[in-house]
């Protein structure tokens, strides 16, 4: 009921008011604009990404990508402490990394950074109970040491890691079996 009475008001003050005058009266009741613009601070530029990935911390170091899509490693302070030249690179397992060269071909880094098993391999797993998983050209699964001395020829069709002295690997008539570090089938 009072918005009622007051467009009412309203209209009668309209009305009974002459044509000019009602304009100089509505003028007066706007709020005044503004005649410049209000001044707000420069926004600031976004900071730049350090990087493009950072993984979780590893045997110490995480593993991240720059802008060049190279991988490398940093320390718990963010010091990078092995380059970003890898095409691809993994987490520290037992003491080293498994890395990928720009051939495609894979091989492991210690934690200086330094290649310690040559990229030699199609693919290559992390070291589990001091054995890795590679692959050759030939699609053929075998293991090597923590010397990169193939300790298991690369003759499976498939095989998975080490795990309390024995890895399962599958044969070429599609047979699975248990073998031990040395390669000797056991189950």
């Amino acid at each position: 009921m009072k918005h009622v009475y007051q467009i009412l008001l309203t209209v009668m003050v309209l009305l009974t008011t002459p044509a000019g005058m009602s304009a100089q009266i509505y003028d007066n009741l706007r709020p005044p604009t503004r005649t410049t613009r209000p001044t707000t601070p420069p926004k600031k530029k976004p900071a730049k990404k350090k990087w493009e990935y950072k993984g979780a911390f590893c045997e110490g170091l995480a593993l991240v990508r720059d802008d060049n899509g190279k991988w490398g490693f940093v320390d718990k302070t963010g010091k990078l402490v092995i380059p970003c030249k890898w095409k691809d690179a993994y987490d520290f397992f037992e003491g080293l990394a498994k890395v990928k060269d720009d051939n495609g071909k894979c091989g492991f880094i210690d934690k200086t950074g330094q290649l310690v098993i040559p990229c030699k391999w199609k693919s290559a797993w992390p070291f589990s109970e001091g054995m890795a998983r590679v692959q050759d050209d030939n699609w053929k699964y075998g293991f090597i040491d923590m010397t990169g001395k193939l300790v298991i020829p690369c003759q499976w069709e498939a095989a998975w890691d080490f795990s309390e002295g024995l890895a399962k690997v599958k044969d070429d008539n599609g047979v699975w079996h248990k073998i031990d570090k040395t390669g000797k089938i056991v189950e």
